[in-house]
């Protein structure tokens, strides 16, 4: 497992001047563009009391590195397979390390970006207490429910061609699902507040394992956006069954796979 990590990390970069800044320099660019969007041009009232002192660029620093993690886990989790044929085939080790080294590889450059978003909460105002703790926390979960999502696609990614097509739009859909470029306030809403969205809406959107995850990741830097018990309940629940299910469809997948690579 190691080497994979090692040489995946090695091959992306190996001829690139910048190396791993790329890691840091794709995120912030993203950041940059949605705070303009969001937060500068679509600027609504009321986000101060949401994000209390903290600033909006350290809110969507935070969800974007959880979110380019969460990215390029999928995508490239969903090749681990088809592009690795010959080697998949000559080796007999255990074949569900391939994508699970994907996800690992991904992220350690969620650790690198960490520092970054440490300057971030400097600069406007985030909060350093015990709840740093959540980003572990946040980060255990994650690894799970990716892992679950890769052992999914990448087998059916090598029996039906469908499904890298499916991928890119997955991840279009679960960016904006979950409260990655705006507060989850703005879904949940305060009690009896008629502009709020349908009971029903709010709950299935929580149960949306990224929901509590990117919550976690936010809720570690600042403090009125801590998750509810509830909340990270319900997403480390949801991970753990995506991760079982993908365990299942991975052994199931497998032989077929084989044959076809």
């Amino acid at each position: 497992m190691g080497m994979l990590v090692r040489r995946d990390l090695a091959v992306k970069y190996q001829s690139s001047m910048l190396g791993y800044l790329w890691s840091l320099i794709d995120p912030l660019v993203q950041a940059l563009i949605y705070w303009f969007i969001f937060g500068v041009l679509y600027h609504r009232s009321g986000d101060e009391n949401m994000l209390g002192h903290a600033g909006y660029p350290l809110f969507i620093v935070s969800g974007i590195f959880a979110w380019m993690w969460m990215s390029a886990g999928i995508t490239e989790s969903a090749h681990a397979l088809s592009s690795q044929s010959r080697l998949i085939t000559t080796m007999r080790v255990h074949r569900q390390i391939f994508p699970i080294s994907k996800v690992f590889a991904r992220s350690v450059e969620f650790l690198v970006g960490i520092p970054v978003v440490l300057v971030f909460a400097l600069i406007f105002h985030g909060y350093f207490t015990w709840r740093l703790l959540a980003i572990p926390l946040a980060m255990v979960i994650q690894g799970v429910l990716l892992i679950g999502v890769a052992l999914i696609l990448a087998p059916l990614n090598v029996l039906f061609r469908d499904v890298e097509r499916m991928t890119r739009l997955i991840v279009r859909i679960l960016m904006y699902s979950a409260p990655v470029i705006y507060p989850l306030a703005r879904v949940i809403g305060a009690p009896g507040d008629p502009s709020s969205l349908p009971g029903w809406f709010q709950f299935l959107y929580q149960c949306n394992p990224l929901v509590g995850i990117m919550e976690l990741q936010h809720g570690a830097w600042i403090a009125p956006m801590f998750p509810s018990a509830q909340l990270v309940i319900m997403s480390a629940t949801g991970s753990l069954i995506v991760f079982i299910l993908g365990w299942w469809v991975f052994n199931r997948a497998e032989s077929a796979v084989l044959k076809e690579l």
